[in-house]
């Protein structure tokens, strides 16, 4: 029996991978930009080539989460109720029509009255939190899609979802604001300071869309240089984020929060996590990656 698993976290821009064996631990890694925009539906393709470069046999077990599982993925997988408890996805998995032995991890729906969430490869990271032993709390996963789950002895309780990352994206890529954002920045001190300023911006509670216009009256009147801009609007744009998420939570710092991201992501949030009061510890999200396959190769391996 093949003893090593490989877990693919797949996302819509990037695709990580890690090949644990029976005990957790992890044997290699890699990581690319073979996302869902880049693979433009040549899944199998994309996998073998992955197996290849990573010198791994065709028939390598293979544990997929992530957007993978989409409706424009590899192969749509229904969204799980968010009460289930998350160490019970290991009893979930959904198998791949196209491939033996490969899985895909379902995503979690939330649902409060009127108000409804999804996520799709989070589930996976909350787990590997759970697993190491994070079971209640706020859980807090930047990128182009920002979480804020709040954890119950390994259940998600509630979660809400922020377009912080794409926004973000969009603003730098084209419109009023793109010229400003790719203006060189000083970086160091100066672009803390002017992260620092947007996340006081976000604070006033001004709506977001005045705010944003503000940034380029500001340049246009000397009042800020271009340098600034597009530092002072991630601070906006995670402000904002952080403003909504802590007041409909206003009992957060209780809870504790910890982040879960990638090193330049989760110090953008420490620092605006400081600037509102808050310590937040961050896990490895490599560790809780691995973790989380462990937990879920259990039944793959009986």
């Amino acid at each position: 029996m093949n003893t090593q698993l490989l877990g693919i976290d797949w996302g819509t821009s990037n695709r990580r991978a890690y090949l644990i064996d029976q005990d957790g631990v992890c044997l290699a890694r890699h990581e690319d930009n073979q996302g869902l925009l880049a693979v433009q539906g040549s899944f199998d393709g994309a996998l073998a080539d992955l197996l290849d470069s990573m010198r791994l046999d065709a028939g390598t077990p293979v544990l997929m989460s992530g957007m993978v599982g989409s409706a424009s993925g590899w192969q749509e997988v229904a969204y799980l109720d968010s009460q289930l408890p998350l160490e019970a996805l290991a009893g979930r998995l959904v198998p791949l029509k196209q491939r033996p032995n490969t899985y895909i991890v379902p995503g979690v729906c939330y649902r409060a009255g009127s108000d409804v969430d999804v996520m799709r490869g989070e589930e996976t990271q909350l787990l590997g939190a759970v697993s190491l032993g994070q079971r209640d709390g706020w859980m807090i996963l930047p990128g182009t899609h920002s979480k804020w789950a709040l954890l119950r002895d390994g259940v998600i309780l509630s979660f809400a979802t922020y377009m912080t990352g794409e926004l973000f994206a969009a603003l730098a890529a084209s419109g009023t604001l793109a010229a400003l954002m790719a203006a060189e920045q000083l970086g160091g001190d100066a672009e803390d300071a002017a992260f620092i300023a947007g996340l006081e911006q976000a604070e006033r509670r001004a709506p977001l869309s005045n705010s944003l216009f503000r940034v380029r009256a500001r340049v246009v009147s000397g009042a800020m240089p271009a340098s600034d801009a597009r530092a002072w609007i991630s601070g906006l744009l995670i402000g904002a984020e952080f403003c909504a998420a802590l007041d409909a939570a206003p009992g957060a710092a209780a809870d504790g929060l910890s982040l879960i991201g990638s090193p330049a992501l989760v110090q953008r949030y420490q620092i605006a996590g400081a600037h509102f009061g808050l310590a937040c510890p961050v896990l490895d999200p490599h560790q809780v990656y691995c973790s989380a396959l462990h937990a879920l190769s259990s039944p793959l391996h009986r």
